[in-house]
């Protein structure tokens, strides 16, 4: 979870398809996907590895997964990160905190002591090493996070339950204390999913091969994938391998999903830009990591103000751009337009700009080049900002690829392989292939 502020948002309901199951590597989960805009899916044949069941979620700006902790079980709702390892709950009610865990009442909730072997080696991957809280001789974890939100509490196990599968023991932090930079979006969750490739993370102690997504651009429908299948509607995907590096480097992040990005095309144009721009350096500076926690694309200094300037060259007889020096969106994004009417325009004329990976390619293109402010008018005018923005100004020291450009294109994260695949698709017609119809902005599925 790079930027708390930025997340994607999902709840998950549960379909399924048999009374009980349990998570072995070759059993597939489904999860019908409903998006609805707040402030930030006839059946074909298709062939899976196991049983099939089907959650449903919906996403606006942040990403959350509804699902059952305990014994007895409390309703809880996580938000759903591939930028972040440890999963957690806050455990403590506050007058902020509409949702919260009570480990008081569960008869299956396990703190975990100091001198647990799991609180010296489960942890390893953790930024912050697990250290022993005074008060009460628990293995004491603590979160921060690039937005200045933390998060600190302790280890424990507990029953996490999706639908009637249970999965007992599974490690967690039972959260009592913390600072949110934004209280009021994150009030409305009872905690955090990790789902990096961490020993700790959600996927990583399910046992899942792999995962995959698909984010609708066109409606509220979509579709997320735990476990390994084969359509034969979705053609070939297009890998590019994860990128390892065993040597711990000050400002690489060794469990995230990292690939190489090799260079940027707008248009028909390839940045002119040395390949060393878009490695890491020797402190680790510069990785790309894949995340569906940020909201938009974010590139280091020098290539963010290539891309910056050809796209300005690209557009400047299609696009007025907003010229007040003093406007940057969300901190980062400093290429903003000025945009005729109120009314959801048309940007198909737009060149598209295209992230070009080792073995792979994602391209950005039409509505997703850019994003309107909200409740910013000029007059009869609307505020757009280009959805990329310099990750210099936000003091990160990577390229960080977002939900928001991952919109239509279907992302696999193979673990086994150690690679991502991208394929562009209608996400809202993947979901009804997989016979999960879209929704309506105010229909519920029960």
């Amino acid at each position: 979870m790079s930027f708390l502020h930025f997340l994607l948002h999902f709840t998950i309901f549960l379909l399924l398809f048999r009374e009980i199951f349990s998570f072995p590597s070759n059993q597939t989960l489904f999860l019908p996907l409903r998006k609805t805009h707040g402030g930030h899916r006839p059946l074909s044949t298709y062939a899976v590895s196991a049983a099939t069941n089907r959650l449903a979620f919906h996403h606006n700006v942040t990403l959350t997964v509804s699902l059952t902790v305990g014994s007895p079980p409390q309703d809880v709702t996580m938000v759903l990160d591939t930028g972040s390892e440890l999963s957690w709950l806050h455990c403590k009610k506050t007058p902020n905190l509409n949702s919260v865990f009570t480990p008081q009442v569960s008869k299956s909730y396990k703190p975990v002591p100091c001198g647990s072997p799991v609180c010296k080696t489960r942890t390893r991957d953790l930024p912050v090493p697990a250290s022993c809280d005074p008060n009460n001789k628990l293995c004491h974890v603590a979160v921060s996070y690039a937005d200045a939100s933390s998060i600190e509490g302790n280890l424990a196990h507990e029953n996490f339950v999706i639908g009637s599968s249970t999965q007992p023991g599974f490690l967690f932090g039972c959260m009592d204390s913390g600072y949110s930079s934004n209280s009021e979006e994150d009030s409305k969750t009872t905690g955090l999913m990790g789902m990096n490739r961490g020993s700790l993370s959600f996927v990583s102690q399910m046992g899942f091969p792999k995962f995959s997504y698909c984010i609708s651009g066109f409606d509220s429908s979509g579709v997320l994938l735990l476990g390994d299948a084969r359509f034969s509607w979705l053609g070939e995907l297009n890998y590019t391998p994860l990128i390892q590096i065993s040597d711990p480097l000050p400002y690489y992040d060794r469990v995230a999903y990292t690939v190489q990005l090799e260079g940027i095309k707008v248009g028909n144009k390839i940045l002119d830009l040395p390949r060393s721009a878009f490695v890491p350096d020797h402190t680790g500076a510069g990785q790309t990591m894949v995340d569906s926690g940020t909201q938009f694309t974010f590139l280091m200094g020098p290539v963010y103000t290539a891309l910056r300037n050809e796209f300005l060259q690209q557009t400047r007889r299609v696009l007025q751009v907003y010229n007040d020096p003093n406007f940057v969106f969300q901190g980062a994004m400093d290429l903003c337009y000025r945009v005729m009417g109120l009314s959801r325009p048309s940007f198909s004329n737009l060149p598209r700009v295209s992230l070009m990976f080792q073995g792979a390619e994602m391209s950005v293109s039409g509505e997703r080049l850019l994003y309107r402010v909200p409740d910013m008018n000029k007059g009869s005018d609307s505020v757009y900002c280009f959805t990329f923005g310099n990750s210099d100004l936000l003091g990160i020291e990577a390229f960080v690829i977002g939900h928001h450009h991952q919109q239509n294109v279907w992302m696999e994260f193979d673990l086994v392989k150690s690679r991502v695949g991208f394929a562009e698709i209608r996400c809202d017609l993947a979901g009804q292939k997989l016979g999960i119809g879209p929704l309506g902005p105010h229909k519920k599925r029960m």
